[in-house]
């Protein structure tokens, strides 16, 4: 954050200050003092260059949860807590779509979640992860309607996101696993929700780390993506958040037939696009800085294509100009090529 903007309340420490100072009433409860908690996109980058791995974004998303409770959230923040279930009622019309019909069986045991992003936008990448999940697992699949809630935790209401996990955990009760399409909602899941007790009655994993498992069901892909430099980007809900950075390398390694092109700044060290945090929306003059940073980045390297498995990464790169594809959509396309 405090790269785009270069302001000394939106570093780590001040923020981490601001929301000290609010807490020990230093300072008036007020949406001016508020509102540096919600300058973080909660990507832990602060967490893997910090000796002491302080978990800032943690702290910064409990501080959320008291501020709205006190009535000083950003006017954004508000507005999302009050469209939260038309946004997330999205999930449930997934089964309607065409595309995914032959593929889903509400009776499976494998279950996905496509994420409330992909699913009301109704992306490509909700419909190739489903296709694709099906396709690896050896049968139907059932699409999970229950949000994860991780825009209510990002808001400032703790309450509702811990009620939301309550809900997904019910709703998975009589599966065998959990494929979770989006980096974000993976990341709400497994880090967020388990850190508070939270944690679902089956496996929960990434679907890079499913398509991984599964590689070699794939075949290499020419043409477009074969001719053209394919960089990966690790998102950060993904990397620094699950942990997760092999998988989605073996995955396009093995569709491209080498190792796809890489920034810079990789892995733990990865820039932030920008995306997450609600910072689109509180900040999104901010969050567009940020984007065209990582994009920069991406050119100064050669260009080519974006491969991401963040929904939100990949509408906010978009949005700066770059060409971007989920690795959902990579992965259906080679097992196109495979049949």
């Amino acid at each position: 954050m405090s790269n785009a903007e270069p302001r000394e309340t939106l570093t780590p420490w001040g923020k981490m200050s601001m929301a000290y100072f609010v807490a020990n009433e230093s300072v008036a409860l007020a949406e001016s003092f508020a509102a540096p908690a919600w300058a973080c996109t909660g990507c832990f980058g602060c967490r893997e260059h910090c000796d002491h791995r302080n978990d800032v974004a943690g702290t910064l998303f409990a501080a959320r949860s008291a501020l709205t409770s006190a009535g000083v959230a950003p006017a954004a923040a508000k507005r999302v807590l009050e469209r939260f279930s038309d946004r997330a009622s999205a999930l449930g019309k997934l089964a309607d779509d065409p595309r995914v019909r032959d593929f889903v069986d509400d009776g499976a045991r494998v279950a996905v979640l496509v994420g409330c992003e992909h699913a009301r936008r109704k992306t490509a990448a909700a419909a190739d992860a489903v296709r694709a999940v099906a396709r690896l697992t050896g049968g139907k699949v059932a699409l999970v309607a229950v949000c994860c809630g991780a825009p209510l935790l990002y808001a400032g209401d703790e309450e509702r996101f811990a009620r939301q996990g309550e809900l997904l955990a019910n709703a998975l009760g009589h599966r065998e696993r959990l494929v979770v399409a989006d980096a974000g909602c993976a990341a709400a899941i497994n880090v967020h929700h388990a850190n508070a007790g939270r944690r679902m009655p089956v496996h929960v994993e990434h679907f890079s780390e499913l398509a991984a498992r599964e590689v070699s069901k794939l075949r290499r892909l020419d043409g477009e993506l074969g001719s053209r430099p394919v960089r990966w980007h690790d998102p950060c809900q993904l990397g620094r958040g699950l942990g997760v950075y092999e998988a989605p390398r073996q995955v396009l390694s093995r569709v491209l037939g080498r190792a796809p092109d890489e920034f810079a700044r990789r892995r733990h060290d990865a820039r932030c696009s920008g995306a997450g945090g609600l910072v689109p929306v509180t900040m999104p003059d901010v969050a567009r800085r940020m984007a065209e940073q990582r994009l920069a980045d991406h050119e100064g390297e050669g260009g080519g294509v974006i491969v991401t498995a963040c929904a939100s990464s990949k509408r906010s790169l978009e949005r700066s100009g770059a060409e971007v594809v989920d690795l959902a959509t990579v992965v259906a396309r080679a097992l196109d090529v495979a049949t």
